[in-house]
């Protein structure tokens, strides 16, 4: 006969009121984590009891019951009710509902931990769909924070991972997908976007979320873009262009999702500042464009406003301000105490002398008339205004008695003619041919090698520039190559000077060698009379600093260390090499570091690969030698960042002298000199985290100039 199964039976409910009930102090919870007593009162008051006291009753010596009960388990929600009634708000005979053990079958103790511990913690896409179904239920979102005593931007991030794709939902309750990789996913709204980079994460087994949040924001504009910060994101919004937010992480400011918007909208405010510009200050012409290339003015005589001489007053309150500020700041520097009204009193006198000394320029009028200017974006989103070029077609006829009126014009490039309007990107810009796509390490393009030359010429420029001493010796040599090896010019005394452009390298102008070279170029124009018949006179009043360094200048301008295949320029190149040996010139140290606009992302894999190799090891090649070339290129810039790799056309060539006529250690310092030490690194993170990293060999010696030319050919 089959044994009977005894039933359960559960505890009854009871309603009792709260002033019978007495907290227990066996209860297991003593450490306070989660929510406050405060807040969960305040979601009592909200809700009402979610659950019932867990009480037993309190007997006498006898064993009967007191009418007292004892709760050992809901100590949090116990102390919640006794604050609300402390606070008024419920009374203390007010009926609460509890369960009540009268078997006893278990210890107090038991009881209370067992509460704890057999519960489940919501599952957290449980909580997102929750928020979601709130959200949809009319509540906003600040209201579901307050509910649920979070911030207002904790729901928005929920509701925003709510918002996911469902195929990844599912994906991440199964735990295929983890929370972090779920936030990077929900930057984009976009469902089927969502799914198509899981697929390619999951095929490239690379699934760290800052690579999912580059493949969805590929295609868009980041908010800190100059573009952007110059039309502004309200007006960009105005115009219904979509940006696209993260907010689990700094975006800063987001993703802008139509770039041909952008960029409509960035041309049609530049043409209105060209248009207002030219009306309002009279110059003849205006060009404009997002960015001119480097030496678009070549060809163009450039003339300088002067900043208008003070008044009588304004010269006196200069003279008052400069003194007070003075007197000041050297009572300050005595003072051992901080003064925050001393320091606020300085800050003021200070902008009122800057007011002073940064007075605007004023230009002549009968130069404006026949002059024109530049418009373009700066590095921050600013607008930059280059005024004061004049082109040849507009050049006033020099008679016999003004012959010298022209002096100041420079040859170069003829420039298209702008007379009497405004045009909007009209310089045309050279563009790369696509190299071929494979694992060869092949010759570099000999478009690569000239921008990359072009490059290392602005900045052996601008080092040149800060030698005077080297630049008198490099004018001296060519002096001495036309006194001796060369007829001179039927004139008393004539040296020829000639600066190259390089408007086909992209960004050149951007670079920081590029922008010294502009500003310094910019504050001897300041500088010079306007008139070259007071040249002269100016530069024999010059201090011997001052002509050093404006003749420094000068020359720097000349120099010229481009490779191109059709300039077989083998003894210049060479003596460029000299010079930048001589004055201690390294690309590495002047701050060059490959990218992908200046080279990753235009040589094939096999060279990326090659240049990670001989930076940072074999081991960390192999990291990187599965990914696709864009991402493989990507990966390699960040492996490459402080690397000081440089490609072989940037790199010093290496004099190989016979051992027996060159010292051992002074040989041994120019190798140490002019060759680069990898420095080893850890395995990119989103392949391999703990695998060992490796230094790298040396680089090998730079190629001589024959083999560049060879190689560009």
């Amino acid at each position: 006969m089959a044994k009977a199964i005894q039933k359960i039976t559960l505890n009854q409910a009871e309603n009792i009121p709260f002033d019978k009930i007495e907290l227990s102090q066996k209860n297991v919870r003593r450490i306070k984590d989660g929510v406050l007593i405060e807040q969960l009162a305040e979601d009592i008051a909200l809700r009402g009891l979610l659950q019932s006291l867990n009480v037993r009753p309190i007997r006498g010596a006898d064993g009967k019951e007191t009418g007292r009960f004892d709760a050992p388990a809901g100590g949090r929600r116990y102390k919640a009710l006794e604050l609300l009634i402390e606070q008024k708000r419920m009374l203390k005979t007010a009926p609460t509902p509890c369960i009540v053990n009268r078997a006893e079958t278990t210890s107090p103790e038991e009881d209370s931990l067992a509460e704890n511990t057999q519960r489940e913690q919501l599952h957290p896409l449980d909580q997102f769909r929750a928020f979601k179904t709130l959200s949809d239920q009319g509540f906003d979102t600040a209201e579901i924070a307050a509910r649920f005593f979070v911030t207002p931007t904790f729901v928005k991030q929920r509701l925003k991972l709510a918002a996911v794709a469902p195929k990844l939902l599912d994906l991440y309750e199964e735990g295929e997908i983890r929370i972090d990789q779920l936030e990077a996913f929900a930057v984009s709204n976009d469902h089927v976007r969502q799914e198509q980079v899981w697929d390619t994460i999951c095929r490239a087994n690379v699934r760290q979320p800052y690579y999912i949040r580059r493949l969805l924001t590929e295609t868009a504009v980041r908010a800190n873009d100059r573009r952007a910060v110059y039309v502004g994101i309200d007006a960009y919004e105005a115009a219904g262009g979509a940006v696209m937010r993260d907010l689990f992480e700094q975006d800063q400011g987001g993703w802008l999702q139509d770039p041909a918007l952008l960029e409509q909208l960035v041309f049609e405010k530049l043409k209105r500042n060209a248009e207002t510009l030219k009306a309002e200050e009279g110059w003849r012409w205006v060009e404009a464009a997002i960015d001119f290339p480097y030496g678009h003015a070549s060809g163009l005589r450039r003339f300088y406003g002067k900043q208008a001489e003070l008044g009588a007053d304004e010269l006196a309150r200069y003279t008052e301000v400069k003194t007070q500020y003075d007197k000041l700041d050297a009572e300050y520097a005595a003072a051992e105490d901080y003064s925050e009204e001393t320091e606020a009193r300085l800050e003021d006198l200070g902008n009122e002398l800057d007011q002073f000394n940064e007075r605007p320029y004023v230009f002549d009028p009968v130069e404006v008339a026949r002059g024109g200017a530049f418009i373009s974006l700066g590095a921050q989103g600013e607008l930059k205004i280059e005024r004061g070029f004049v082109l040849a077609e507009d050049e006033p006829v020099a008679s016999a008695d003004d012959s010298d009126a022209g002096a100041n014009d420079h040859d170069g490039e003829e420039a298209a003619s702008l007379t009497g309007r405004v045009s909007i990107n009209g310089r045309p810009v050279d563009c790369d041919q696509p190299q071929e796509e494979d694992d060869e390490i092949g010759p570099l393009a000999a478009r690569l090698i000239e921008d990359l030359t072009a490059t290392r010429t602005i900045a052996l420029r601008n080092a040149l520039a800060n030698d005077p001493a080297m630049a008198f010796v490099a004018a001296l040599h060519a002096f001495v190559l036309k006194a001796f090896y060369a007829s001179s010019l039927a004139s008393c005394l004539e040296i020829t000077m000639q600066t190259t452009a390089f408007g086909q390298t992209p960004g050149l102008g951007d670079t920081l060698w590029a922008k010294e070279i502009e500003q310094r170029h910019d504050a001897w124009g300041h500088d010079l009379p306007n008139s070259s018949a007071e040249l002269w006179d100016f530069l024999t009043a010059l201090d011997e600093a001052s002509r050093q360094a404006l003749f420094a200048h000068c020359v720097s301008l000349s120099l010229n260390a481009v490779i191109q295949p059709w300039n077989r320029r083998h003894a210049a190149i060479a003596h460029a090499e000299r010079l930048a040996r001589t004055i201690g010139f390294d690309m590495a140290e002047a701050g060059w570091m490959p990218t992908l606009d200046n080279y990753l992302g235009r040589v094939t894999k096999g060279h990326i690969l090659q240049a990670v190799r001989e930076a940072k090891g074999e081991q960390s090649a192999k990291f990187i030698d599965h990914l696709n070339k864009a991402d493989m290129a990507r990966e390699a810039a960040r492996l490459l960042e402080g690397s000081r790799w440089l490609p072989e056309p940037l790199r010093l060539t290496v004099d190989e002298a016979p051992a027996d006529c060159c010292d051992n250690n002074a040989r041994d310092g120019a190798l140490e000199d002019d060759t680069a030490e990898g420095v080893g690194l850890e395995p990119p993170a989103l392949v391999a985290e703990d695998v060992e990293t490796e230094k790298s060999a040396r680089q090998e010696p730079g190629l001589d100039e024959n083999r560049l030319l060879d190689a560009a050919e």
